[in-house]
């Protein structure tokens, strides 16, 4: 497999993102995660409801988990995803029509490694690329890449694009309200805890699932593992996707994770001094 396809695959199995991707901190920096703790159980409505220690029947545990990402709609959140040796965290902010993420791909060990900090302030986004690895020298035009500045991108030459482009239409970089929707089993396990098997044969869409894995786990794809977390107002704050192993795929938890409803912040746009125009070798490298 070609360097290009080697980090392209990674970038898709990250999620990363790009509908969107990932937390940040209190300023606009990312960093930090969500800490899924939850009181309540929700109710069909989204809202929470007291819980006692019986357990729902299975369709009001569905219908809990459909509600608890609609909140996600609003565009106001913080989000972590992992899996398969990658990470992305971010915050999408509807209201100002913004959105930032952090993607890391493999680490120094790694024959290559990758480290994404896209910026999207529509109607015009940048990244920030560093490229690493014991193979990084074979990357053709690195030395165009490793600027240490955020390139600015044409957004003609990224439509479509899911490494680097964002649709503010589609807010949730994770698409968790998609892998909900292929639930076939769920229970509630706890106080605001749920256990189950998704479909997520169709779920390639989701953007936290990559369409040759889905593939490659071939009828395994109808009953996936998933454990799922909601918080006291009944919002999703943890979904964790328990892939089996499939062909030469070692199996893998995809783990996301949603905070600060409605309390995430604009992205900042990087300052004047520390952007450049993205050269053809970016583009290159992810089309």
């Amino acid at each position: 497999m070609t360097v290009r396809r080697r980090l392209g695959a990674g970038l898709v199995a990250a999620a990363l993102f790009t509908p969107g991707l990932a937390a940040c901190n209190a300023t606009d920096a990312p960093g930090g995660t969500a800490s899924p703790t939850a009181s309540g159980m929700p109710t069909a409505s989204g809202t929470a409801a007291a819980t006692g220690t019986a357990s729902p029947a299975t369709g009001d545990a569905k219908q809990a988990l459909l509600a608890s990402t609609a909140a996600i709609r609003d565009g106001n959140f913080r989000f972590t995803m992992t899996g398969g040796g990658s990470s992305a965290e971010g915050q999408v902010h509807e209201p100002s029509q913004s959105a930032r993420m952090k993607v890391s791909i493999g680490d120094s060990s790694s024959d290559l490694s990758m480290t994404l900090d896209v910026i999207h302030y529509r109607p015009d986004s940048w990244v920030k690329v560093d490229l690493g690895g014991r193979a990084a020298g074979s990357v053709p035009g690195l030395e165009k890449l490793n600027l240490g500045k955020y390139q600015h991108l044409d957004q003609t030459r990224i439509k479509g694009n899911r490494n680097l482009g964002f649709d503010f239409e589609r807010l949730d970089p994770a698409g968790s309200e998609v892998l909900t929707q292929g639930v076939t089993e769920v229970r509630r396990t706890g106080d605001g805890a749920y256990a189950g098997t998704l479909d997520v044969s169709k779920a390639a869409e989701a953007g936290s699932l990559d369409a040759n894995m889905i593939t490659a786990l071939g009828a395994q794809a109808k009953a996936v593992p998933f454990t799922a977390r909601v918080d006291a107002q009944g919002r999703l704050s943890e979904l964790v996707v328990q892939v089996p192993a499939a062909g030469q795929q070692q199996a893998q938890d995809v783990r996301i994770t949603y905070s600060d409803y409605g309390n995430a912040t604009a992205a900042q746009k990087p300052p004047a001094d520390q952007v450049v125009e993205a050269p053809a070798e970016l583009y290159n490298l992810f089309n």
